[in-house]
């Protein structure tokens, strides 16, 4: 077959295998999803729907063969669609209000999404600069330096941080200093994920090779220059990547100040829903925000991370 031709019966065939792996999705929906009785049937009856679990097995294993014809990037995109879709089609289960939602989202996004990005962003500055001078302190000859870094390190990684949040919150105003809701919160997300960092920091300094100090020692730099000017921003390369990975996390656990009264989009969307009766339709879609934010900021990571593995070469 002619080179020509192959291309367009691999393209031809493609399309195909997406067609019919679309229509095994419609199918999926309008068997399990239609229906959802049988969820209950399921959960609460003593007999289980064999049928459908057939059904269920044979559709996945033919959408698993489709899937194998096609080539890996398509295999790829394709499976985090039809996951998207099913995650989709299982929401609607829940027999949600839209109107309600469309109504409350915008009030979500602007309040409670806008308070995590602010308190999660503080937080990451700060517990950046934590974390720098903490791995510092841990590398330094300094006796004293080096236990305090240490009990630092130990204390804050060894508590829960809803514990450091109410701790801040509530027993400072015991000793006579009021702490309001978001810099409590922000000091518990700082001092917690400085301590986490430090580790990441540490390990960034320390993979830089020992002829580099002794190099600048050679040229006559006092040891604050060698690190300014020398180790910290080959170190950086290594260290920002991964530091991405804890503002994910932190914009995740940022839910927790929620408890002393921040009006965080996990608290917005409890407090919206509990006033409404509308429990399910504002966690879900505090969820979708979670999520969407989450995925921005990976992408973000990736991108800073080619940039610096390119540096790096």
């Amino acid at each position: 077959m002619p080179l020509t031709y192959q291309k367009t019966y691999r393209t031809s065939t493609t399309a195909a295998i997406l067609v019919v792996l679309f229509v095994l999705i419609g199918a999926y929906y309008v068997y399990f999803f239609r229906d959802s009785a049988w969820l209950a049937t399921l959960v609460g009856a003593s007999r289980v729907p064999m049928t459908r679990w057939i059904v269920g097995i044979v559709i996945f294993a033919v959408n698993y063969m489709l899937l194998g014809r096609v080539p890996r990037t398509l295999q790829i995109v394709v499976t985090f669609v039809e996951l998207f879709l099913l995650l989709g089609l299982f929401m609607t289960t829940f027999q949600l209000s839209l109107p309600f939602i469309r109504q409350k989202i915008g009030f979500l996004i602007l309040q409670g999404a806008f308070t995590t990005l602010y308190v999660s962003a503080i937080s990451i500055v700060i517990a950046f600069c934590i974390a720098l001078v903490t791995a510092i302190a841990r590398l330094s000859s300094n006796g004293v330096a080096v236990g305090i870094a240490r009990f630092y390190t130990s204390f804050f990684r060894g508590l829960p941080l809803l514990i450091q949040i109410f701790i801040l919150y509530m027993g400072f105003p015991q000793l006579g200093f009021v702490i309001n809701p978001i810099p409590a919160g922000v000091a518990a997300l700082s001092l917690c994920y400085g301590a986490y960092m430090s580790e990441i920091f540490r390990a960034g300094i320390q993979s830089i090779p020992v002829g580099q100090w002794e190099a600048s020692r050679a040229l006559g730099l006092h040891k604050s220059k060698i690190m300014r000017l020398v180790i910290l921003p080959q170190a950086l390369k290594i260290i920002i990547p991964p530091t991405g990975n804890h503002f994910i996390a932190m914009l995740k656990d940022s839910s927790l100040v929620s408890v002393v009264g921040v009006w965080e989009l996990t608290y917005v969307a409890s407090t919206v829903g509990n006033r409404d009766f509308r429990n399910m339709e504002m966690l879900i879609t505090a969820a979708a925000i979670y999520w969407f934010m989450s995925i921005v900021l990976e992408l973000v990571q990736s991108r800073i991370e080619r940039r610096f593995s390119s540096a790096t070469r």
